[in-house]
């Protein structure tokens, strides 16, 4: 018998489970960071470039004409005992208060009409409605304001005169400037509150509606005990991006009042305006605008905080 003798053959070659796993997640980790980069970098350019600019500008007392002088804290001193800048803050919470608590009642009535069946068809035409003024310039609007508060020829005067009530300087008294700039900023800003609320009630199972009504829960009780709590994320939410957009308010005091009379509706970014582009001192400008920045980290902070005592995600 003839025996055949077959070429040994190579050992295949294997690559460990462990090493092919390290590969493909080293793979899928650089192309996240990849993909990750622009974020990084835009975050680097704009946000933490700016404040670490700020933090140190604040250091220094500069003009643009003159080399900068170092104060070391003698801006953050001098902030303390500022009373304009005491004044500017407590108008600016005033006008987050009154701007947020508004925006929040109104939009949660407008929203409990919407549930009604005689509105309900006209949810789009309102939803518009109230979202166009979002969407329009706030210039525009702070200008139109402020000829419908025109003491002279404004067109709420007009109405209260034929009423019997003597007209109001709206935007030339300490009493009713900040509250004009509110009414401007509410009329601008409802609209976004009552979209998203309006998005969130679609998002409530119709079941829970169904079960109340057999129990025989009337619309007010179905509102308050099933529309309220499933709601409170989106409040929450609602509440957090207009407190930040309330701290940072601008556009409506500088056209319609200036911050005046004398401070009555000077906010907090008025004023740092004023400091730094007016008075061209940069220093002083960037520590107001940092005290701002820690003033919105703190209420920003609360707000998450107590947000687990009311709000309800289930």
């Amino acid at each position: 018998m003839l025996s055949h003798q077959l070429p040994n053959a190579a050992p295949p070659q294997t690559v460990s489970h462990g090493a092919t796993l390290r590969s493909l997640r080293f793979q899928e980790a650089l192309t996240a960071y990849v993909f990750l980069v622009p974020v990084f970098v835009g975050y680097a350019l704009f946000v933490a470039g700016p404040l670490l600019f700020s933090l140190g500008l604040s250091l220094f007392e500069w003009d643009i004409l003159r080399p900068p002088e170092f104060v070391g804290t003698a801006n953050f001193e001098r902030l303390l005992g500022d009373n304009t800048v005491h004044r500017s803050f407590q108008n600016t919470l005033v006008f987050v208060v009154c701007l947020v608590g508004l925006n929040a009642i109104i939009a949660l009535a407008l929203v409990a009409l919407m549930q009604r069946p005689m509105w309900t068809a006209l949810s789009y035409f309102y939803r518009s409605v109230y979202f166009l003024p979002v969407i329009t310039s706030t210039a525009s609007i702070a200008i139109v304001w402020a000829f419908l508060f025109h003491f002279e020829l404004g067109i709420i005067n007009y109405y209260l005169g034929r009423l019997g009530i003597e007209p109001v300087r709206w935007l030339q008294s300490s009493q009713w400037a900040l509250w004009s700039i509110v009414i401007a900023s509410v009329w601008k800003s409802v609209g976004f509150d009552f979209v998203i609320f309006l998005a969130g009630v679609q998002n409530i199972p119709r079941h829970l509606y169904e079960a109340a009504a057999i129990d025989g829960a009337n619309g007010w009780q179905q509102f308050w005990k099933i529309t309220l709590p499933m709601l409170t994320p989106t409040v929450f939410f609602a509440v957090v991006v207009g407190t930040i957009w309330a701290l940072q308010v601008f556009d409506q005091p500088y056209i319609m009042t200036q911050g005046g009379p004398g401070d009555a509706s000077r906010t907090v970014v008025l004023k740092l305006y004023e400091e730094s582009f007016r008075a061209l001192r940069f220093g002083y400008g960037s520590a107001i605008a940092l005290a701002l920045f820690a003033v919105i980290m703190v209420v920003t902070a609360v707000q998450f905080r107590s947000s687990g005592r009311w709000v309800h995600y289930q």
